[in-house]
């Protein structure tokens, strides 16, 4: 288990560094700062002075290789539109974006489990077509299309709950309805196929001719042996979700990470980009650990 860890940790560091020199070579060409937070008519000195600020006037090389320096003892540099330090705006917009997510997944995987096993159990009955058709439908639908025709239906139309922000509980209805929709549709279909591949088990042919009650069946000796591509979907769908949710976010102005990086890369706030990248692959990384390790303790096999 430990040699497994190890090798997952050293593979995610790799990847992280690839990671950030690309980001911020390609951040780069986005534009010049000065251009956008300078007046029209303002002199080439005072150019070349918020570029010297900003350690911009150094060439690109110079640039990174100061920037990994400053990363190796964690210091992320500092936000040019914010003033502050981009680490913390970063992790301000985290906290949404995590929050959000966590109450997403966690509805979307109680309710997908239990229908999607309700419906193999039941399978070819009027409850297994309509939780197929439903399921199909929310795995299909953009997430943009539902997220404008809920504004204009719920909020606009009927007036029951607000257009954006997270002041009260109602504002986080439509985000999370929105959100809960698609990621639903798939882990449904996944729990249902691998729940019929265990139903058609021997052990479970067994348990019944023992006189095993169906629910035992269901949520005892079936479900644990469906989980590993149950867990698949949903650890793929959680890290769609932490990637910001940028979209959902964006139309509903919802103060996550994902409108921070539009925002930052609209607004060429480098390090808050860089950093907004960093925190967010970070968080994918270790839950794809997480995954990993889920899957050795389901299956033994898998440590070795």
């Amino acid at each position: 288990m430990q040699r497994m860890i190890g090798k997952r940790a050293v593979s995610s560091l790799i990847s992280l560094v690839g990671l950030v020199v690309l980001v911020f070579f390609l951040s780069r060409l986005t534009g010049d700062p000065a251009a956008l937070y300078l007046p029209i008519d303002a002199s080439e000195e005072m150019r070349q002075n918020f570029r010297e600020i900003h350690g911009l006037n150094d060439p690109l090389l110079v640039q990174f290789g100061r920037y990994i320096g400053d990363l190796a003892v964690l210091d992320f540099g500092e936000s040019i539109r914010k003033a502050r330090p981009a680490i913390e705006v970063v992790l301000e917009g985290f906290a949404w974006t995590l929050q959000l997510a966590l109450i997403t997944m966690t509805l979307v995987t109680l309710a997908a489990v239990v229908l999607g096993s309700l419906a193999a159990f039941r399978v070819g009955s009027l409850f297994d077509r309509l939780a197929s058709m439903l399921s199909l439908i929310g795995a299909s639908a953009p997430d943009f299309w539902i997220a404008i025709v809920a504004i204009v239906v719920f909020s606009v139309g009927l007036g029951w709950v607000p257009t954006s922000g997270t002041g009260t509980v109602w504002h986080w209805i439509l985000p999370i309805a929105v959100l809960f929709i698609r990621p639903f549709g798939l882990i449904v279909q996944v729990v249902r196929g691998a729940m019929l591949t265990a139903l058609g088990s021997a052990y479970v042919k067994t348990a019944r001719a023992k006189g095993v009650r169906n629910r035992p069946i269901i949520f005892v000796h079936t479900l644990r042996n469906a989980m590993l591509p149950v867990i698949t979907v949903i650890g793929d769908q959680a890290a769609a979700l932490l990637n910001g949710a940028v979209v959902v976010e964006t139309i509903f102005g919802f103060p996550g990470v994902g409108k921070l990086m539009i925002d930052s890369i609209l607004q060429r706030d480098f390090n808050v980009i860089l950093a907004a990248i960093m925190v967010t692959a970070l968080a994918i990384f270790v839950m794809n650990l997480l995954i990993d390790i889920a899957y050795a303790l389901l299956d033994p096999r898998i440590r070795t």
